[in-house]
């Protein structure tokens, strides 16, 4: 069987600007993940419905992606406790495209993921006044109490649905690190799949062909993973079987977690 990067080349490419048709800024998210020896297949069975964004003639883009939260960590733990209409900040620089956002993710109670951005020139680690302005508008959050405290960086395929109002993000080469460096932790073995619609459905291409083989569906926040990985200060109880789940995976290709 092929690889997954020359299985791309067979894919049909689309464009940043045609993309603009399927932001999907308000959307339900659905999200599984699974071993990188498993994405070839997968591939190969959507290729005909679905295109593959291509920037600058690539088709795989890279990401960094740097997480804020307060001193006490409250986005992370709202998360690990399950509460809805939580907030989740961050500037994401998409590389291949020279652009970066201050990016805020609320996902509302009735599990709607809802993304506010802001253009910026650069990733800030102290947050400057026209950022802390736009925190305050689009979130429950007083600037001043947030500090940087995650880098993630992180490879992504980015596939749309020819039909259908739906994209689909592959993210693999994850690799996460504490705001100071001092802890790094990396992830080769896992991909993340995340399924994007208006509305959330089963009747989706890609849903189906993870099904087929046997992949169901799992909750998985790069933020709230790599939090785990790279701070042994927060509580920590509802992740550990999606970190079972991530060792198992490893191990699963023979690799001792």
């Amino acid at each position: 069987m092929k690889n997954f990067t020359d299985i791309l080349q067979d894919f049909e490419p689309i464009s940043l600007k045609e993309m603009d048709n399927v932001k999907l800024l308000n959307r339900s998210d659905t999200k599984f993940i699974l071993n990188t020896d498993m994405l070839a297949e997968i591939l190969m069975e959507v290729q005909d419905k679905y295109r593959v964004l291509s920037t600058n003639g690539k088709r795989t883009n890279s990401y960094k992606t740097l997480y804020f939260d307060t001193k006490d960590y409250s986005s992370y733990i709202n998360h690990h406790n399950g509460k809805l209409n939580r907030f989740k900040i961050r500037f994401r620089e998409y590389i291949d495209s020279g652009t970066i956002f201050l990016e805020i993710k609320f996902k509302n109670n009735k599990k709607k993921t809802i993304k506010s951005r802001v253009k910026n020139p650069i990733i800030e680690g102290e947050l400057s006044p026209s950022s802390k302005a736009f925190i305050e508008e689009n979130s429950i959050y007083k600037a001043d109490d947030l500090k940087a405290v995650l880098w993630n960086s992180f490879t992504r395929i980015t596939l749309v649905h020819k039909t259908k109002k739906e994209r689909a993000t592959i993210d693999l080469n994850l690799s996460f690190s504490s705001y100071d460096g001092e802890i790094k932790k990396e992830l080769p073995h896992l991909i993340i799949v995340e399924i994007k619609q208006e509305k959330m459905s089963g009747n989706s291409d890609f849903i189906k062909a993870l099904k087929k083989n046997y992949i169901r569906q799992s909750s998985m926040s790069k933020y709230c993973i790599g939090t785990v990985l790279t701070n042994k200060i927060v509580k920590a109880n509802k992740f550990k079987e999606q970190i079972i789940k991530i060792n198992k995976l490893k191990n699963d290709r023979g690799i001792i977690a």
